[in-house]
């Protein structure tokens, strides 16, 4: 996973080191809390119980999610979900059991999914059980017409949720790294990918759309979107940077996550700031700099990225940037600052001065 998480990036093992860091510590309760499916599929229609809108898609097939349904119709047991609470926002957050939560939403609601390009839905019939089955190819509406007590039978069916709250520190921080280590898919979401799913909002929805950028594209060195987001989370990195980099603390990725909390909610006014901020630094890189200029060694160096393009983004480019950047480069602390320990408070620190020594006019 390290090699894809990574693709196009130079490997730094400090850096790796600290995303990979033990979290501060957490006081958080976990309890057990039975809900039946018909008020599961109520919270959810209610908008009190989010799926976050960027997690990963809903990847069962139709088979899959109506043998859900069966085991809830014969009684037999379905493992948990889990939900974060947030007192704030009074809504739960599922962290684990996407799949499971959304098939019964869609059996409730008939159709299979999501509409398709024409617009059309599939109506979800139970499929790929055994033919005898007295469920066999029988929609939610059937059930009700048909089977009254099966039909009740399914309202009622409880599915067990592990519902998890923070009580200390205050707030919902502890909400990444419970979703880092419980989020139980096929593949496990990493980085940016987990923040895309725990802090959902408008300025993710801004990260997204600057990806695109095509000024970016040329700088990261790629026109597809990076796997595993890296490339969005880069542009995090820029603006937490250019805005708190002054209170840096590691480890790197809960900056981060702290950055993107904050802003989950940005209003219109700052988005359209640092939109401008972003494409005009992106612009003006790609003019002075060419394409790929951060690809110093073996691909693209997270710690070049954050301590020159934060620096010019801050400060202006100069007319003979081309040679103020190569006579950066070649400073032996400079290349210590951005190949060593990275994500150090200290080395930061000397990157970002020495960006400025030679960057700035």
């Amino acid at each position: 996973m390290a090699t894809e998480y990574n693709e196009g990036l130079e490997e730094i093992e400090s850096e790796e080191r600290d995303l990979e860091s033990t979290p501060a510590a957490y006081e958080v309760i976990t309890y057990p809390a039975d809900f039946t499916l018909e008020g599961l599929v109520s919270k959810y229609r209610k908008g009190s119980m989010i799926v976050p809108g960027f997690q990963r898609n809903y990847v069962w097939n139709i088979k899959q999610a109506s043998r859900l349904i069966e085991s809830f119709l014969l009684g037999l047991p379905v493992p948990a979900i889990f939900l974060f609470t947030d007192e704030v926002k009074n809504e739960q957050l599922v962290i684990d059991g996407q799949q499971r939560l959304m098939s019964v939403v869609y059996f409730f609601d008939g159709y299979f999914g999501g509409a398709d390009k024409g617009g059309r839905k599939k109506v979800f019939r139970l499929t790929g059980l055994n033919e005898e089955s007295p469920y066999h190819d029988k929609t939610y509406s059937d059930l009700e017409e048909s089977d009254q007590a099966a039909f009740n039978k399914l309202n009622d069916s409880v599915l067990r949720a592990f519902v998890i709250k923070q009580i200390t520190p205050n707030g919902n921080t502890s909400v990444y790294h419970i979703f880092e280590r419980l989020n139980t898919g096929g593949t496990q979401l990493v980085g940016q990918e987990i923040r895309n799913c725990v802090y959902h909002g408008s300025f993710n929805e801004l990260l997204c759309n600057l990806n695109k950028y095509e000024n970016w594209r040329r700088i990261f060195g790629n026109n597809s979107s990076h796997k595993r987001q890296k490339d969005v989370e880069l542009i995090l990195r820029f603006f937490a940077f250019f805005e708190n980099g002054d209170n840096y603390e590691r480890p790197i990725k809960d900056f981060m996550s702290n950055y993107m909390r904050e802003n989950q909610h940005m209003r219109i006014e700052k988005q359209e700031e640092l939109s401008l901020l972003f494409k005009k630094s992106c612009d003006q890189v790609i003019e002075h700099l060419g394409d790929k200029p951060f690809h110093i060694w073996s691909g693209l160096n997270v710690a070049v990225f954050d301590s020159v393009f934060t620096v010019l983004a801050k400060n202006g480019f100069p007319d003979d940037l081309m040679h103020r950047f190569e006579s950066l480069k070649s400073d032996d602390a400079f290349i210590q600052g951005v190949r060593g320990a990275t994500a150090d408070e200290s080395i930061v620190e000397l990157r970002m001065s020495l960006a400025r020594q030679y960057l700035v006019k």
